[in-house]
């Protein structure tokens, strides 16, 4: 059975690396899906749930990433995140509070760069809050 190497991994730390069968994560135009042997290749990820199928176990792990950078070799696959969570690290309260949060600052923004910031965090949650229910639908 073929496999790949993944690795993510956030500003603060390693958060996967293993052997995988099949990586799918939020591509910068659209939903990727990576096998071995894959074509290189370098792109931005969009906030969202990166979806890793253990070679070991054959369970999927699940990471939510905040964006960031996705590097792909014919046997290895690299996330370099922004923000990266398990999915068993998830805390939906907290994620809607943050939307909350950001939500208001959207409406009490100064200016364009607040109003873009505010809504960047927005999208940011609610792209987690999103990732955290298709988790737990899973389980």
């Amino acid at each position: 059975m073929a496999t790949i190497h993944v690795d993510v991994v956030s500003a603060e730390e390693l958060i996967f690396s293993g052997e995988a069968k099949f990586v799918a994560l939020p591509g910068e135009s659209g939903e990727l899906g990576i096998l071995p042997k894959h074509t290189p290749l370098i792109t931005r990820i969009k906030p969202g749930a990166v979806r890793i199928e253990r070679a070991d176990t054959g369970e999927e792990e699940f990471v939510f990433v905040a964006g960031g950078i996705l590097e792909v070799q014919p046997d290895r696959v690299t996330v370099l995140a922004d923000t990266a969570i398990r999915g068993k690290d998830l805390d939906e309260a907290k994620a809607l509070e943050a939307q909350k949060v950001a939500e208001e600052a959207m409406k009490n923004a100064k200016g364009d760069i607040d109003f873009a910031k505010a809504q960047g965090e927005f999208a940011a949650m609610a792209a987690q809050i999103a990732a955290l229910r298709k988790y737990r639908g899973k389980r």
